[in-house]
């Protein structure tokens, strides 16, 4: 559904308007197209404290992102390298960096740019190191609240070299994390091995999408081909004519199945032997207060967004289905990590994708080879959501530091990311796609 508002204060009477009453002046932001596959800048390499990272992270950044500077003009990109933070004076080297960019931000980063800051593992041994490094989240989180024009702020702690962040930085400095902002991402050890083509990352690799036959399944779906999968698409037999129609425009096999039927596992292997990707995005609502919700609404809602889930990964693991290098990128919801009235079930559903993902990780990692992570999605621009009555959707979409909704394609690019060869060093992270909305943590 168009954002009418978002468009009106894209003209001029709309910026005087807005800027008038002192109302939201969300930006067009900058998405992946192949026209504009990159943002429209350079890169600014920081430093806080006496980072042992230096040489080799600005290898990597003149690998991932824009043209590289000591200082520039509005780049289109900051990193600031924080992992040597480990006090109060080295923490003040943040602020020291950063001021300046923020003083005069309209000159110093261009709209719809981003700023990377690069943390460590918090220390178990050293709390004023764990003081320091904990607090790049709160600042991280705040930052991006004022930074404003579609710009986004992301923490990412690196543990060991920083070249096992590649695919990590590659995402965040591209237009393709335009409504990823105010996360914190964890980057371990792992299999990061390059792809031939970083520009189709998935050539030769499988992709099984579940409910793929529209909205945010679709957009998956057409992001992964995009980047070289083959794909499985599965959805209910009642989907089937929109299915099918999306597996002949995408060359994809179509899989009309009941993802919470007994033999849905059995089902998919036997339309593909061997996975590499396996994508949960089947998902259904059926809200009512607890008060009015009847046990065949609560059950519903649980078994497809959730215990089918469980059922099949278990079931698609242990067979050998999904393969050693394989990755599987679950759906949850910001809705399980905030709450959401009359959405009970819902909440409890999407909050066990993220407790799922945390706990079967690394086991998942060590046993199968297989990463296992999450998107939360927050107000993304649906069918659904083109439903929710006027003001409601109005609230949904401004409450975000990004003052608009999501689209599907944000979802898709987030999953791409995660589904990526070399992101193995990414592992049992929830992910929330919602332009940093204001509810939740």
């Amino acid at each position: 559904m168009a954002d009418r508002y978002l468009n009106f204060t894209g003209t001029a009477p709309g910026r005087f308007l807005t800027r008038r009453l002192g109302l939201p002046q969300p930006a067009q932001l900058h998405r992946w197209t192949p026209e504009r596959p990159a943002l429209d800048g350079a890169l600014l390499h920081l430093t806080a404290g006496e980072s042992g990272h230096t040489a080799e992270l600005a290898g990597l950044l003149a690998r991932t992102g824009p043209d590289v500077r000591a200082a520039a003009e509005r780049p289109a990109a900051i990193v600031l390298d924080a992992t040597a933070v480990t006090g109060i004076a080295t923490l003040a080297e943040v602020h020291a960096a950063l001021h300046p960019v923020a003083r005069s931000v309209a000159r110093s980063v261009a709209p719809s740019g981003r700023i990377v800051v690069l943390g460590a593992p918090l220390s178990r041994d050293d709390h004023h190191q764990a003081a320091a490094q904990q607090a790049l989240e709160g600042f991280v989180r705040s930052l991006g609240k004022e930074i404003g024009r579609g710009r986004t702020v992301t923490l990412v702690r690196v543990e060991g070299p920083v070249a096992a962040a590649e695919s990590t930085l590659r995402f965040l400095l591209s237009p393709k994390s335009a409504y990823v902002s105010g996360q914190v991402i964890e980057v371990a050890a792992g299999d990061t091995t390059a792809p031939a083509d970083w520009a189709r990352p998935l050539a030769g690799r499988t992709a099984l999408v579940t409910g793929a036959a529209r909205g945010i399944g679709e957009a998956v779906a057409e992001v992964l081909a995009r980047d070289g999968a083959r794909l499985i698409l599965l959805d209910v037999p009642s989907a089937q004519a929109d299915l099918e129609a999306l597996a002949a425009r995408l060359d994809a096999t179509a899989l009309p199945v009941d993802i919470t039927s007994p033999d849905a596992a059995e089902r998919i292997t036997d339309a593909v032997p061997a996975l590499d990707t396996l994508v949960h995005n089947a998902g259904i609502t059926r809200d009512r207060t607890l008060a009015r919700m009847p046990a065949d609404r609560w059950a519903t809602v649980l078994d497809v967004n959730l215990a089918s889930v469980l059922t099949t990964t278990d079931a698609l693991l242990e067979s050998g289905t999904l393969s050693r290098g394989g990755r599987i990128v679950a759906t949850a919801s910001i809705a399980g990590l905030a709450g959401n009235a009359g959405q009970t079930n819902y909440a409890a559903s999407k909050a066990g994708i993220a407790g799922l993902t945390r706990s079967l990780a690394p086991k998942a990692l060590a046993e199968h080879g297989v990463t296992v992570n999450a998107v939360a999605p927050g107000f993304i621009e649906t069918k659904m959501t083109a439903a929710v009555p006027l003001f409601i959707r109005e609230a949904g979409r401004r409450m975000n530091s990004l003052g608009q909704g999501g689209l599907p394609v944000d979802v898709a690019e987030t999953t791409a990311w995660l589904a990526h060869p070399a992101s193995g060093a990414v592992n049992g992270q929830v992910v929330r796609v919602c332009g940093q909305s204001l509810l939740g943590a």
